[in-house]
């Protein structure tokens, strides 16, 4: 598992700081136990929190089968809004991979994430149906496409459907009432691998997606933490 600590991140200024910059970071770090997150996502993923980046997958997706997990503690206060962006492996816009070879085939995501009191290791909470997710990547558009010899980017089967990404899609006042929600899907659908069993996942952290685990490759997702 890779390990990351970023410390001293404010939520109501979307930034880092330490106490010299800020003097609204206190000293008394009882006032504020932070908030661990553990995260797994196949195959990538990045992390932001009320509209400030915090963590990128730090296993390429260009990698040939990049499964891990990720952990992050910061120090801040609650509530917040973590905003998600994941994606599945693809070669390129027709959705494959080992394109050409005879294991040539359409992939499948799923993500799941966690979130704990960094004092005390309470789960405060954690990835479901809850959740809003918007599919802005889908490919092929027909299944068929895995079976073509030749199969090529934007052609028939193997066409692709864009969708573009909102400005400030990360922010804390971010509308997202018109996404839909996210789909609970189990271990045996999503089949994790590497990364996966080296956390102890509360009961309440689901594996989640969109309602297609294979065709819809980058989704952007948010919930609401401490609300």
């Amino acid at each position: 598992m890779h390990k990351l600590l970023v410390m001293a991140f404010l939520l109501s200024t979307g930034c880092a700081a330490t106490q010299d910059q800020n003097p609204a970071v206190s000293a008394d770090k009882d006032q504020s136990s932070g908030v661990t997150a553990e995260i797994w996502v196949d195959n990538w993923f990045e992390m932001y929190v009320n509209g400030e980046k915090v963590l990128e997958d730090s296993v390429p997706i260009t990698t040939e089968r990049s499964f891990n997990a990720e952990t992050i503690t910061l120090e801040n206060q609650l509530p917040m809004t973590v905003a998600f962006m994941a994606k599945d492996f693809k070669e390129n816009d027709t959705g494959l991979e080992y394109i050409g070879t005879n294991r040539q085939q359409m992939g499948d995501g799923g993500m799941i994430a966690q979130f704990r009191d960094a004092k005390t290791g309470k789960v405060i909470a954690a990835t479901d149906k809850t959740m809003r997710c918007m599919v802005v990547h889908r490919a092929p558009v027909d299944r068929s496409c895995a079976k073509e010899k030749d199969p090529v980017v934007g052609e028939g089967a193997c066409a692709s459907v864009k969708t573009e990404i909102p400005a400030n899609w990360t922010a804390t006042d971010f509308d997202d009432s018109s996404w839909p929600a996210a789909v609970e899907h189990s271990v045996q659908e999503v089949s994790p691998k590497d990364g996966y069993d080296e956390i102890q996942w509360d009961a309440s952290a689901k594996l989640v997606w969109s309602d297609d685990l294979v065709q819809d490759n980058t989704l952007l997702c948010r919930m609401t933490i401490g609300k």
